[in-house]
């Protein structure tokens, strides 16, 4: 007998003017991304409002990367368009933040924890530095920036002697320093301990809350966000399916877009996925035979 997932706790609303929620932040209609002459998804049709947190969930493959880079300007749709802020996407845009998994960084990196924080202003810049009359105020966002994720105490020292979830501190810093309507985070609490994991995803959601900013987050386990996540969109195989994560986190729902059956339970508060190996992956859980 299978044991579907009980509605998760919900989440306290984001406060932001009730237009702002109302006009549409990140536009995909009609989407379709090949890799070669494999489908990873087609005729997407997805709509975040600003302050939503919309986790993007799918095995190894699926097209949620992919999905990052459409919306950064770096990877051109098959067919469909992406608008972001209701403009079509561009590399560069200052209405984007993007937060990577964290990776180790050499232990020999010399650039300062403040240095990796302003890369968010004018690291996709080319030419000279700032002037100063532009400078000052510019340093004001960056204190700003490292304040509101508690890393002010290494805003000096070297990126590349700071543990795995102190840098990531840094990239949420990073992220957000230049005032983004969205944020795209790619698998960004990946090879952190759970207690970093919680302080990473609560420095994400207390900028959405505080300031509206709508956001994409590609994981492969919902459950450090999930009493977070407004929203699902789940990509298997082509196929996908868009809900609250009670619609979309189901036997049901899931063994239909894998094509194979799928157990999904909830235990202590948490979403476990049982079934094929394509399943587990995405959760990181055993195959159960």
């Amino acid at each position: 007998m299978r044991a579907e997932a009980t509605a998760p706790p919900m989440a306290q609303p984001v406060t932001v003017a009730a237009d702002a929620i109302e006009r549409p932040v990140v536009e995909l209609c009609g989407a379709r991304l090949t890799l070669g002459s494999r489908v990873l998804w087609e005729g997407l049709d997805l709509t975040v409002n600003a302050g939503e947190f919309v986790a993007v969930l799918g095995p190894n493959g699926s097209g949620k990367t992919s999905l990052m880079r459409v919306l950064l300007g770096l990877q051109p749709l098959t067919a469909g368009t992406a608008r972001v802020a209701g403009r079509p996407v561009r590399r560069g845009s200052p209405r984007l933040g993007y937060i990577p998994q964290q990776k180790a960084m050499d232990p020999q990196l010399a650039l300062r924890g403040r240095d990796m924080v302003r890369l968010g202003l004018d690291g996709h810049r080319w030419g000279t530095a700032a002037p100063p009359w532009r400078r000052a105020p510019r340093e004001r966002l960056i204190a700003n920036a490292l304040a509101a994720v508690g890393a002010t105490a290494y805003a000096h020292r070297p990126v590349g002697r700071l543990s795995g979830g102190e840098q990531q501190r840094l990239r949420v810093a990073q992220a957000v320093v230049g005032d983004p309507q969205v944020l795209l985070c790619d698998e960004p609490l990946l090879s952190l301990d759970l207690a970093h994991q919680r302080a990473v995803a609560e420095l994400i959601d207390a900028r959405r809350r505080q300031h509206g900013t709508t956001v994409l987050f590609v994981t492969h386990d919902i459950n450090p966000v999930l009493p977070m996540v407004d929203r699902v969109l789940y990509l298997v195989d082509g196929r996908f399916r868009v809900g609250a994560p009670a619609e979309v986190m189901t036997s049901e729902v899931l063994s239909q877009l894998y094509r194979t059956d799928i157990d999904v339970l909830r235990v202590r508060n948490r979403i476990v996925v049982v079934g094929g190996q394509d399943a587990a992956d995405a959760h990181h859980i055993e195959d159960q035979p």
